[in-house]
């Protein structure tokens, strides 16, 4: 009798993928010229934006219903479409699927370029404080031209915080559930709210069923991150005491009912505190404190960020690899 897992698993998936796909993605990480998943549903969702906002009434329960719309033509096209090119591949040989689902798999994770952006703006502020703002411009959503140097690095520590959820710990977590379909599937949910999720004039109605899935997409695998940053902070030596005492205090002060999660985490393992007023688009966003002011921010807190963030990657990726040899040899 099939299980709900066998359901959602048509294609046999190899625990190997995983090992290979993040040893790729720590290798090669995401390089700019490859042809890449995440780009061509980006162009989807433009197309099928402008398709819908031309056919459907201009009132808030027209945008909702193609906002809806929307979500349901991209996300059931990314996991539609990987899992046939898996199924096709499969029928020609069990080895082109499994090169197949390393490719996708390796699409879906960031480890090594979220880390690599982040050092980015570090190598900037070297050369000026003009070049790191611009330079961290392209990693986060705020206004980054006021902003002081010690305003810049929390910055990048806070992005680097809030995507070791949504770039790396979810996409393995919706891999272990349905392998590289669902993973992809995620990548559309988590692509739909950054390109139409947001709560302005043109996206309020439009983008607010993306952003709501990607709210409830993104519940468990926060968590899981919180926790796995606590356990990174315990291997490294960081103080991971304080970073699950400032997890269970400061979790929920971030507006987003996930970002809190990992940030106050991280927070606590580093000593620093995030949050605070920030403006985006000229606005100001007057969020919370999160954490303690134990430490300024310097290099070495984006640095030690990226260390504890792969390493939770590392802590996750080999709990995936436990989670599918399980699957397919005991249960």
């Amino acid at each position: 009798m099939k299980t709900i897992l066998d359901l959602i698993n048509p294609v046999p998936f190899s625990p190997l993928v995983i090992v290979f796909a993040f040893a790729l993605d720590m290798i090669a990480g995401d390089p700019e010229r490859f042809p890449h998943p995440v780009r061509w549903m980006g162009r989807l969702i433009t197309f099928v934006e402008a398709q819908l906002r031309s056919r459907l009434p201009k009132t808030q329960a027209g945008e909702r219903l193609g906002g809806a719309l929307l979500w349901v033509t991209v996300v059931g096209s990314a996991y539609l479409l990987t899992l046939a090119a898996l199924y096709l591949a499969y029928k020609v040989s069990p080895t082109l699927s499994l090169v197949i689902a390393v490719y996708f798999v390796w699409a879906g994770l960031s480890v090594k370029s979220l880390g690599d952006e982040a050092m980015a703006v570090v190598r900037a502020l070297e050369k000026g404080l003009d070049e790191a703002r611009a330079c961290l411009s392209r990693i986060v959503g705020r206004d980054t031209a006021d902003l002081k140097e010690e305003g810049v690095l929390k910055a990048a520590v806070e992005t680097v915080a809030e995507n070791a959820s949504d770039g790396v710990i979810a996409p393995l977590f919706f891999l272990a559930i349905g392998g590289p379909p669902l993973m992809m599937a995620y990548k559309a949910v988590n692509t739909l709210d950054s390109m139409v999720g947001y709560k302005n004039g043109r996206y309020r109605h439009f983008g607010w069923f993306s952003a709501r899935a990607d709210d409830a997409a993104n519940f468990i695998p926060a968590r899981i991150t919180g926790g796995l940053i606590v356990s990174a902070s315990f291997i490294l030596g960081y103080n991971w005491v304080k970073s699950a005492a400032i997890l269970l205090r400061d979790r929920k002060k971030h507006p987003s009912p996930n970002a809190g999660v990992p940030e106050a985490a991280m927070a606590g393992a580093l000593g620093v505190q995030m949050g605070g007023p920030s403006y985006y688009g000229g606005v100001l966003s007057a969020k919370p404190l999160i954490g303690d002011a134990a430490a300024g921010y310097s290099p070495s807190s984006v640095t030690s960020c990226i260390r504890i963030m792969r390493f939770a990657a590392l802590l996750m990726v080999l709990g995936v690899f436990a989670v599918r040899t399980a699957f397919i040899y005991f249960l």
